[in-house]
């Protein structure tokens, strides 16, 4: 007589089973936020995408146009002033939102309590909601002998200046407190690349009797390549999307002076209610933006390769 004996089934291994696991938990926590990504921010981005080659007309159907708001978004001389105004506000605010942030981790490093409430301290501007610190400047530059910096001015014969009333002065009003907002941010991230620096570097400098300039030149600069490059990235990307600033303190003006690519764009969909031209114009600053954003990475991985 022939016992037939049923094979065992087939058991998946523990080392595969914990490996399933693992594989699994980060997505998980990671869902929620992808969720939210996907409603608040990719949809409404591939919507705004499409709106772009409609003109778009609430209640009664949304006609094709193909290009034709890009082609009028382009050509038109607004927004082309907002091009340079961007430039200029998103350049210099960049170049000294890095410079100020990199003096303040130079003057602020270091391990002491002191310096620690310090960096707090100068580190709330970059906490602050935008909008509460642009009322603030708002009231530091009020144009009369009583506002804050008129009166300073005051004591030393100088002023009243209409820091935002006058179209020369405005745009560089806004690109001071742009600095102010975001040097403590490149603060941080310049201490952190700080203090991955080895201090056997500044005790052989000092040895050798190298100046001040030298070994900012030829031992931190190199060694905080990665954070610098991290600053660059992201100052390139606040500048081009700047609005904030903008819109608390002189909403464009005077006489469109101030008036950047993001509050053109607003102004042409909350104002005018041309949702296809708004829609345009910031599928354009997108395409520029993640242009840019690659261009830096590409010098970015082009130098450490060096």
């Amino acid at each position: 007589m022939t016992v037939t004996v049923p094979a065992p089934a087939a058991r998946r291994s523990p080392g595969r089973r914990a490996f399933s696991k693992k594989a699994v938990t980060p997505w998980l926590f990671l869902a929620p936020g992808l969720l939210l990504a996907l409603v608040f921010k990719f949809w409404p981005m591939v919507k705004g995408i499409r709106l772009s080659f409609f003109d778009v007309r609430p209640f009664l159907g949304d006609q094709w146009i193909g290009l034709d708001n890009y082609t009028r978004v382009l050509t038109d001389h607004r927004f082309q002033d907002a091009i340079g105004h961007t430039l200029i506000l998103g350049l210099g605010q960049a170049a000294g939102a890095i410079l100020l942030g990199f003096a303040l981790a130079l003057l602020l490093e270091g391990q002491a309590r002191s310096l620690r409430i310090l960096r707090t301290a100068v580190f709330l501007p970059a906490v602050t909601a935008t909008a509460v610190v642009g009322e603030l400047w708002r009231l530091m530059y009020y144009p009369t002998s009583d506002g804050l910096l008129n009166s300073g001015l005051h004591l030393l014969g100088l002023g009243p200046v209409p820091f935002l009333d006058n179209p020369d002065v405005a745009l560089y009003s806004t690109m001071a407190m742009g600095i102010w907002i975001w040097a403590p941010y490149n603060m941080v991230i310049f201490l952190a690349g700080l203090a991955g620096v080895d201090r056997s570097l500044y005790e052989a400098a000092a040895m050798d009797g190298v100046s001040l300039w030298q070994r900012l030149r030829w031992v931190t600069l190199p060694a905080i390549r990665p954070a610098l490059m991290i600053v660059l990235t992201l100052a390139t990307i606040r500048g081009l999307r700047v609005f904030t600033e903008v819109y608390v303190l002189t909403g464009g003006g005077p006489a469109g002076s101030t008036d950047v690519w993001m509050t053109r764009a607003y102004t042409l969909g909350f104002t005018r209610n041309d949702i296809g031209g708004a829609s345009a114009a910031s599928v354009v600053l997108l395409c520029v933006t993640l242009l840019l954003t690659v261009m830096v990475n590409y010098l970015r991985k082009r130098g450490e390769a060096r």
